[in-house]
């Protein structure tokens, strides 16, 4: 294990996350919040000292290998979260240190849950940054470092991509362009451009300038961490209606933009995930608005927090405008179903992602037809192209680990807890998935405030788990990973 190399990594994640945090600085200073100045500067000393501290670590070797790719994401991510938390604590708005942790894990997890009662006590600069941990960990924060800082010294950028693969979200991660760097730079591009394009939109259909940033940066993020108790509710119809597509569309596969970008529509239109996601959202969305507007007064208004919701929660973003819990059953239970699909593979959102729900489906398929036809040999495809049995055995392994790790931490929760099942089960869903809102206790209304510190690091742990989709922080925890064994 190359603890140098990992080191030094850390050092450069703790010094951007510095930087990133002068800002929120500023907007102390533009709303006079003097007293939030002195948590963010101590923080902002500590990243940047210890992390220029790691970045010296002297090395002899600079290679990286998976192992060493899949703990420093793993464990960049915790100690980003750590750091990330240290304003609250400063500052006394969220005093309690596991508390503090659980919300900027939620943040940098882009998962949304929040254990604040009232988010509308924290000041403008806190607000600020608790949102912008969801625009930072949307995208990533290794793929960031790729985008500015050279990672590799060989041409294939064999290192990039080990800590790309490590951190970016879907069965499989490749280069867009000929190199890792040059691939990262466009996906921030877009990532950024997006996000400007969103502000905009919200500020001059009347939304203040603050709140058109911060609700930009949780869109993006797909995070939903909200600035108001009622999260988007009271904001207008137009407002509302933006912020939706927007969440859909920061649930697309970003490669389908950068074919859009290269006039490559073809490829674009025809994309197998693509269609199944804006299928599952047009026929979630038609379901639960014929189930719910019986009890609306405007088929409008019905139909906008149909997709509203929908939206919000297949790409794991939990902005709520209408408290879903109290929906009927077979709204709450699409609902359910499509926060453990997940957004495509590529985007900021989380669950289990489209293109595995498709995979897994035509491996199904093909295990069936072998039973009634074994001679017969399918070869499962994606956009017509031949997926590798290496890919279909990796998504498969994946989702069952996933509900092992999903069933263990309900059982874990059951017994620390002993709330009902609803809450415990889709508690951790909501966390696993990066949604943010569960049901009944953690729904839209409420928050995740009632469990004791312990489920908090569980839940935490599980947020982790879900957005770096589970193998970085299994062999974070994994003994014979450190063993001197090869590096292969």
């Amino acid at each position: 294990m190359n603890f140098r190399v990992i080191a030094k990594y850390m050092g450069n994640i703790l010094m951007l996350e510095g930087a990133f945090m002068l800002p929120a600085i500023f907007v102390a200073l533009i709303y006079k919040e003097f007293s939030s100045i002195p948590a963010f500067a101590i923080t902002i000393l500590l990243c940047l000292v210890t992390g220029f501290i790691f970045y010296k670590t002297k090395q002899t070797n600079r290679g990286i290998y998976a192992k060493e790719a899949y703990i420093s994401v793993a464990l960049g991510w915790i100690v980003l979260s750590l750091f990330g938390s240290l304003p609250f604590v400063i500052s006394g708005y969220i005093p309690n240190l596991v508390d503090a942790f659980f919300e900027t894990v939620s943040g940098f997890t882009t998962t949304g849950s929040s254990i604040l009662e009232n988010v509308e006590l924290l000041s403008n600069s806190m607000l600020y940054w608790r949102s912008f941990t969801h625009w930072l960990g949307g995208m990533g924060v290794l793929v960031f470092l790729m985008a500015i800082v050279p990672m590799s010294n060989t041409k294939g950028g064999g290192e990039g991509l080990a800590l790309m693969r490590a951190e970016s979200p879907g069965p499989s991660v490749g280069k867009m362009t000929p190199t890792l760097r040059e691939t990262a730079r466009i996906l921030y591009l877009i990532y950024v451009v997006m996000t400007i394009i969103e502000i905009i939109l919200l500020f001059v259909t009347g939304m203040p300038l603050f709140d058109s940033i911060v609700l930009s940066f949780g869109t993006a993020g797909t995070g939903g961490f909200g600035i108001r108790v009622d999260s988007i509710d009271g904001y207008s119809y137009i407002s509302q209606a933006i912020i939706a597509v927007f969440m859909m569309l920061f649930g697309i596969n970003f490669s389908i933009y950068y074919l859009v970008l290269m006039k490559d529509f073809k490829s674009a239109i025809k994309n197998e995930e693509l269609k199944v996601y804006l299928g599952v959202i047009a026929i979630a969305t038609l379901l639960i608005f014929f189930n719910v507007k019986g009890s609306y007064d405007s088929s409008g208004v019905a139909l906008l927090d149909s997709y509203f919701s929908v939206s919000s929660i297949i790409t794991t973003t939990g902005y709520a405008t209408a408290n879903f819990d109290l929906w009927p059953q077979l709204s709450r239970f699409i609902l359910v179903a499509i926060m453990i699909c997940g957004a495509s593979a590529g985007s900021t959102g989380g669950g289990v992602k489209v293109s595995r729900m498709i995979i897994m489906a035509k491996a199904i398929n093909r295990e069936i037809i072998s039973v009634i036809s074994p001679r017969k040999v399918k070869t499962i495809t994606m956009d017509g192209k031949p997926i590798s049995e290496v890919v279909i055995k990796n998504t498969l392994t994946y989702f069952c680990v996933y509900w092992f790790i999903a069933i263990g931490s309900m059982f874990l929760l059951t017994v620390l807890e002993g709330f009902n099942t609803e809450v415990t089960v889709t508690a951790v869903m909501a966390c696993i998935n990066n949604i943010g809102p569960g049901l009944d206790m953690v729904g839209p209304a409420g928050n995740f405030s009632m469990f004791s510190p312990l489920s908090k690091i569980i839940l935490s742990l599980n947020m982790l788990i879900g957005r770096l989709e589970i193998w970085p922080m299994l062999l974070l925890f994994t003994p014979s990973v450190y063993k001197n064994a090869s590096r292969k």
